[in-house]
């Protein structure tokens, strides 16, 4: 499969929710139909967590003002409207970057997917990152031996078939900006909740 082919069905299809799973720590997860239904003991970060939170908040805190439902701008785009998980939580709105999604390439400055929660006042709040890449492509370079890691933490890798129609991708959430008692990369968080979001109004044809 061709990067391209995985860049029409992620913006046409709900996988930017892009991504669920259900292990937190740094071990290699797959997932099928809702995952996250396990929730994953709190636990106090790691040196290495905090190292790839902290590369995520540099990467970042440009954006944590941002409020407008518009978005970051810098190429991210809202996409499939608020994620949510029910009991589980949410993973909130994804502002995707459609040509980092379609490099191939996974670095910690350069995020494929920021993440923001909807606000009561009709605004957004940043919560983190979200890195996401096509496995075939990853898999298919002779540079790399395994799946994708950022600092120590692997990435989930969400097989097919899936819900979403998707060529099997490697995906990792980061909550460098809000605090998710089930661990710093579940991909559920339960302190983010949807039912705040309004969607904006689509222009008129």
């Amino acid at each position: 499969m061709h990067i391209a082919q995985f860049t029409r069905p992620l913006v046409h299809s709900l996988v930017a929710a892009a991504v669920f799973s259900t292990s937190a720590g740094p071990a290699l997860a797959q997932s099928h139909d809702h995952p996250g239904i396990i929730a994953a003991q709190p636990h106090q970060p790691t040196p290495q967590e905090n190292e790839l939170v902290q590369a995520v908040r540099d990467a970042t805190e440009k954006f944590k003002n941002v409020t407008n439902v518009a978005g970051p701008g810098e190429g991210y785009q809202l996409n499939f409207g608020c994620v949510s998980g029910g009991d589980y939580g949410a993973m909130g709105l994804h502002y995707i970057n459609m040509q980092l999604v379609g490099d191939g390439q996974i670095r910690a400055d350069q995020p494929e997917i920021i993440l923001f929660e909807p606000t009561r006042d009709g605004g957004i709040r940043i919560t983190g990152a979200d890195y996401i890449v096509d496995a075939a492509a990853w898999d298919s370079n002779p540079d790399h031996t395994g799946p994708p890691e950022l600092k120590g933490q692997l990435f989930h890798f969400f097989d097919k078939p899936n819900r979403f129609g998707l060529d099997p991708f490697y995906t990792l959430h980061v909550w460098a900006w809000k605090d998710n008692p089930n661990g710093t990369f579940t991909n559920w968080n339960p302190n983010v909740s949807c039912d705040a979001f309004n969607p904006p109004p689509q222009p008129e044809r």
